[in-house]
């Protein structure tokens, strides 16, 4: 990685549909760790609900993890570190059906987050669009508009 800190003002951070190590949210929990520790994270925040699903899943804490991101280390080496340090040990298949799961997981069937889902969605300008119905759908969305692309 030549710039080890991404500017998240000028783009954002990578898909969570992106993978490391089999795993999706994560290379978009770097980039917004990084552009942290830059000062560049924009309206991104680190340690928001979804990173703590990939937190959780692999046993890290987000602020571990932030000092590993402080030391430079590129997406290949934080990997290695996870699984060194991981507390939480999955097989490959375990990583697949996870991120699988999560590529598909739309809001929960509670008033409030299916209210927020479609919140987002309508200020995304996406309400007549009824291809997004997962949050990663909804986060590209976001992520599209909010630098300037038309829903």
């Amino acid at each position: 990685m030549s710039n080890p800190y991404p500017n998240l003002t000028q783009r954002p951070p990578r898909s969570a549909r992106a993978k490391l190590g089999g795993y999706v949210i994560l290379p978009r929990v770097l980039d917004k760790g990084r552009a942290l520790l830059a000062g560049k994270n924009g309206e991104f925040n680190y340690d928001c609900p979804m990173d703590r699903h990939v937190l959780k899943f692999l046993g890290i804490s987000a602020a571990d993890l932030l000092k590993e991101l402080k030391k430079g280390k590129g997406d290949g080496e934080i990997l290695a570190w996870i699984k060194k340090n991981q507390k939480n040990k999955h097989q490959p298949w375990e990583i697949e059906a996870w991120s699988a799961y999560h590529e598909k997981r739309g809001p929960d069937s509670d008033k409030e987050t299916a209210e927020f889902f479609t919140n987002m969605l309508v200020k995304g300008g996406g309400a007549k669009r009824e291809d997004i119905k997962a949050w990663f759908d909804l986060l590209d969305l976001d992520d599209y508009v909010t630098f300037g692309g038309k829903p």
